[in-house]
């Protein structure tokens, strides 16, 4: 557990101090085609959770695409500065600390939860499910592979599409939708494959 806590600790650091050049290297990113891919599952006006926001660009295009948006992110000094660019308040929350109950339509968790420990993403996965209303949707990517461990200064999971159902099936009362691997969508780490998953809440 001390262990745990410390690689958590570690990738929280490297966010506060790398906040800036981070957001600048995501914030204009085009994600459209998997935003929209996500929403399409989703009513006009669903209520959304971007449970990781990072630079918010995705929580921005949400606001103005209509949905009604919160927004957390485990870095204080991620959510000082993502709250000033989408102009909502962002939350510092831990991915283990979610606890609302059948809340929201949906929950984007895009590039987030992958800095968790593999065994600790099954309770995080039954805390999204919880904070969903009945069929809600849940979006969530990961970096290609097997790897699990600390990468420049930050704890990393990877996962496969085989590795990515036995963390599911742990997790009870979500369904998959959809499954697909895509290249990173930044300047010159296209070679970097990702695992994007869409499941909805079925209990």
């Amino acid at each position: 557990m001390q262990s745990e806590v410390s690689d958590r600790n570690k990738t929280i650091a490297y966010y506060n101090q790398n906040a800036a050049s981070f957001i600048a290297g995501t914030v204009d990113v085009d994600f459209t085609k998997t935003q929209e891919e996500f929403l399409r599952f989703l009513p006009s006006g669903a209520r959304l959770l971007d449970f990781g926001c990072g630079s918010g660009r995705d929580t921005k295009y949400f606001l103005e695409k209509g949905f009604r948006v919160e927004a957390t992110d485990g870095s204080p000094e991620i959510c000082r500065a993502t709250q000033k660019f989408t102009g909502i308040p962002v939350r510092q929350l831990l991915f283990e600390e979610l606890d609302e109950k059948e809340k929201y339509d949906g929950i984007w968790a895009c590039a987030s939860i992958l800095h968790l420990p593999k065994d600790r993403l099954p309770e995080v996965f039954r805390r999204m499910r919880d904070a969903l209303k009945m069929h809600g949707i849940i979006y969530t990517s990961f970096k290609y592979g097997l790897f699990e461990g600390e990468r420049i200064g930050r704890y990393f999971t990877y996962l496969t599409e085989k590795s990515f159902e036995e963390v599911l099936a742990q997790a009870e009362g979500l369904e998959m939708q959809e499954t697909w691997i895509s290249r990173d969508a930044r300047a010159g780490r296209e070679n970097e494959r990702w695992l994007n998953v869409i499941l909805r809440k079925t209990s």
